[in-house]
């Protein structure tokens, strides 16, 4: 684990909030000077803390407004069969987020599509046709109640 200063959690804090200021507003948010934040940003980056400035898109602006998580179960656990699913998930853009999980189910793959005919097709031509998956279940979100972005940064 990463040992972060007292600095380092006041300009990740503001960070995970809005990173769109310059360093001399960071600067005054954290009580530091520019150089500084600067030259701790840039030790941050280093060490793989942070990565580079992005903005959040609406998914449903911008005709995603369809989330839908997909459990997978494999047929095998071998690891040149996990890596091919991995890689065949990760070329389609619609599956956002894909995670290794424990218990029944060995992945949870989170998809942003247009509406079920998106998921339909994604499914049919991403997931179940790649020879590795045994089965899946979907689940639809209704409603998004909350989302983060921000980390605890707590010592």
């Amino acid at each position: 684990m990463s040992q972060l200063s007292d600095l380092d959690r006041r300009i990740l804090a503001v960070l995970q909030k809005d990173a769109s200021g310059s360093m001399q507003d960071l600067a005054h948010r954290v009580n530091s000077s520019p150089a500084t934040c600067w030259r701790r940003l840039r030790a941050l980056e280093d060490r793989g803390v942070i990565g580079p400035p992005v903005r959040h898109v609406d998914p449903a602006a911008v005709g995603r407004g369809m989330d839908a998580f997909v459990q997978v179960r494999m047929k095998s656990q071998d690891a040149a069969a996990r890596a091919d699913f991995q890689r065949a998930m990760e070329a389609e853009a619609a599956i956002t987020e894909v995670y290794s999980i424990s218990g029944e189910w060995d992945y949870l793959l989170h998809l942003l599509v247009r509406d079920i005919a998106d998921l339909e097709s994604i499914l049919m031509r991403h997931v179940l046709e790649h020879e590795n998956v045994a089965g899946t279940a979907t689940m639809f979100v209704l409603r998004r109640i909350k989302q983060g972005t921000e980390i605890p940064l707590s010592p």
